[in-house]
């Protein structure tokens, strides 16, 4: 049986130690249905989306889900004048995972992570590495097991 995306990030958040709850679900059509089936409410919805610094130099941001990267914040907190998001393909091929099941955990890479400064210190659930699949567990843990940077890089939806 061929590895899944799922196994990877099980495994790795098995070997991160850290107390989570993993939550499947079918196809949602909204934040605010996917946050009722995960029990959380819809700030809590963690996105984990992939920029691209430069040639093979890539980060994961974490975005609370009723919010977007401000790019000029975070663009001065990385000091760099471009930045952009790859194309899916690109995204799959850096981390191992389809658009909308990406998390940092089990990806083929261990790029830096930022995390918005609404992470920590609420429950939130990130992408599980398969589609209706998500990671309920505490912001502060994942900041921490992931040695994410902590900033205001977002903004309101």
């Amino acid at each position: 049986m061929a590895d899944t995306g799922e196994d990877r990030a099980r495994r790795a958040l098995a070997d991160a130690g850290i107390e989570h709850e993993i939550v499947r679900h079918g196809p949602t059509s909204s934040l605010a249905e996917a946050a009722a089936l995960r029990g959380i409410e819809p700030a809590g919805i963690v996105k984990t989306l992939v920029v691209r610094r430069g040639d093979d130099d890539y980060l994961f941001v974490l975005v609370p889900g009723d919010r977007t990267i401000s790019w000029p914040k975070l663009r001065a907190l990385l000091g760099v004048s471009r930045l952009s998001m790859p194309d899916a393909g690109t995204a799959r091929d850096v981390t191992g995972y389809e658009r909308g099941t990406i998390t940092p955990f089990g990806s083929l890479h261990a790029w830096p992570v930022v995390a918005d400064s609404r992470v920590p210190g609420r429950p939130v659930s990130i992408g599980g590495g398969g589609h209706g699949v998500g990671v309920n567990v505490a912001g502060d843990d994942l900041v921490r097991v992931l040695s994410a940077q902590v900033a205001d890089v977002t903004e309101r939806a």
